[in-house]
Parts: C-alpha cells; structure tokens; sequence
C-alpha cells in the first residue's frame, strides 16, 4: 500500500493541501457565519470536468477557483506552475483519473502531443500519409502556425525532415 504525503497546495498554505494520492483536503469548516479555519480537515469532493480531469473548488479571499487536480499534485510536489505553456502535466499512463504523484510527470507540451500516437497514418510524429498524393507528407507547428516540410515518398524520410526543423527551433530556444 502506498504511503500518503500531504503537502500544502501554493498561495493556499494551511488552508488547503494536496496529497501524493491526488487527494484534496480542507481545514476551512462551517460556521453560523460562513466558514472559518479549524484544526480538524475534510476531504474535498472531486468534480469532473467535461475532458474528463478531475477538479476541485478552492476558496481564498471571498473568490473561488476550480483547478484539475494533477496540476494541483504537480504544483505541490513538483514544483510546476499552472498557467506555464510550455510545460504541461502528463498522466503517464494516460489515465486522467489517476492522480498519483508516481504517474504524474512534467515535460513540453510538444512531447505531449506526441507522445502516445493514436488513430494516425504515422508511428512519427508530424508525419502522416496523403491518400490522393500516396506519399508521406511532413508538417511541423510552430506558434500555432503549421509549417509544410514536404512530401516524401519513404516515411522515414518526412520523419527526418521534421526532426531536423525541429532541431532549428531547438537552437533558437
């Protein structure tokens, strides 16, 4: 069985805390005037949202804030920070319910997305097969704009194509 760490949740410190579990608990209790801090803590209830990643409210200074909890791990435990577009968290085994800090890792939004390839004409990423062209065709995206590499006969050869742009940007970062 798996040891549970608690840690406080950031710019929530004693108020709210997270778990290595994906658990969320709150020392806030209600009062005859609202809620006030106490000593003893409750479990807070998981919602989900409509991809799926389970959430939770927070409150602080009379506002509230809903965040998916494998950010709240990742914030407490490995130091990300939410809102970073550059780096995302990532279930590991691809399960969204599974909060646990051991499946939890942080890396780039651009090996995220292609990480686990599903349902495509390619096993590389940014490569895929044009069916009226019957080639493999190579396509990078770069700022939200998609940048065409060519069209390439031999499937591994688009997939040279995009490694090498993707080196090019690399050496501007």
């Amino acid at each position: 069985m798996e040891k549970e760490i608690w840690k406080d949740i950031p710019n929530y410190d004693g108020v709210y805390q997270v778990s290595s579990l994906g658990r969320v608990r709150s020392y806030y209790k209600v009062t005859g005037k609202g809620y006030a801090l106490s000593d003893t803590f409750t479990i807070k209830k998981l919602s989900y949202c409509s991809r799926g990643y389970a959430q939770v409210g927070l409150s602080k200074s009379g506002s509230k804030k809903k965040y998916r909890v494998h950010q709240l791990v990742a914030m407490a435990f490995l130091g990300h920070t939410v809102g970073d577009r550059a780096k995302v968290v990532d279930h590991i085994n691809n399960v969204k319910s599974d909060n646990r800090l051991k499946n939890l890792q942080v890396i780039s939004q651009r090996l995220n997305v292609s990480k686990d390839k599903k349902g495509t004409t390619s096993k590389y990423t940014g490569v895929c097969w044009h069916k009226t062209q019957k080639k493999w065709i190579s396509a990078i995206r770069i700022n939200g704009k998609l940048k065409h590499l060519g069209t390439y006969s031999l499937e591994v050869d688009a997939h040279n194509a995009y490694q090498e742009e993707l080196k090019k940007i690399n050496a501007y970062i």
